[in-house]
C-alpha cells in the first residue's frame, strides 16, 4: 500500500479547467446566517468534494474572499458555484418554482431521520445558524425537515460536520 501524495492526487484529476465544467449533482446548499467563517470554508470544501450544483450564502453568512474562509476551504472556492443572497426566502421560493425539493437539516417536532427520508432531486438542503438553527419563518417554507440522530449527550453536531453527512448521504 502506498499513500498518495498531494501531487499524485492532483495529477489523477487531470485538467482542472475541465473539472470546472464537468457535470454536477442536483443538490443545492442554502446556508442561512452562518456566523463562523471557518464553518463556511469547511462547507465549501465538502460542497466541492460532493460536486453540488450551487452554494447559496444568505443573511449574515460571510462570503469570500476572507482568510478565515480560505483557511478551511483549501482552494475550493474557485471550484464551487456560489452566490450571496440577502434573504434565504428569495432563493428558496425561486428553487421551489423550478421544482426543487427544499429540506431543512434541523431538529423539529416533525423531523425525520435523514437516512429514512425519501429525497427527490433536485434537492436543496437548508442549514442554519450554529446557535439558533433555522429560523421559524424559513422552516415554514421547507417541504420537510430531516435530522441526524444524536445518541450521546450532545444535542447537535457542528454545522460543517452535519452538512458533510447529509451531502454524502445524498450521493
Amino acid at each position: 500500500m502506498h499513500k498518495l501524495t498531494t501531487q499524485e492526487l492532483i495529477d489523477q484529476k487531470g485538467d482542472l479547467n475541465k473539472l470546472r465544467s464537468a457535470p454536477r449533482n442536483e443538490v443545492y446548499l442554502i446556508l442561512d446566517n452562518i456566523r463562523s467563517m471557518y464553518n463556511v470554508g469547511a462547507i465549501f470544501r465538502t460542497a466541492d468534494a460532493a460536486r453540488i450544483k450551487k452554494l447559496y450564502l444568505c443573511g449574515i453568512t460571510a462570503t469570500p474572499p476572507r482568510k478565515e474562509i480560505e483557511k478551511t476551504a483549501l482552494k475550493t472556492i474557485d471550484y464551487v458555484p456560489w452566490e450571496h443572497i440577502n434573504s434565504a426566502k428569495l432563493i428558496m421560493n425561486s428553487l421551489k418554482q423550478k421544482g426543487t425539493q427544499i429540506i431543512a437539516l434541523e431538529q423539529t417536532d416533525d423531523s425525520i431521520d435523514y437516512r429514512e427520508f425519501d429525497y427527490e432531486k433536485p434537492v436543496a438542503i437548508v442549514v442554519g445558524n450554529e446557535v439558533d438553527g433555522i429560523a421559524q419563518e424559513i422552516l415554514e417554507l421547507c417541504d420537510a425537515a430531516v435530522e441526524i440522530p444524536m445518541l450521546g449527550i450532545a444535542n447537535s453536531l457542528n454545522i460543517s460536520t452535519a452538512t458533510g453527512i447529509i451531502l454524502y448521504h445524498l450521493l
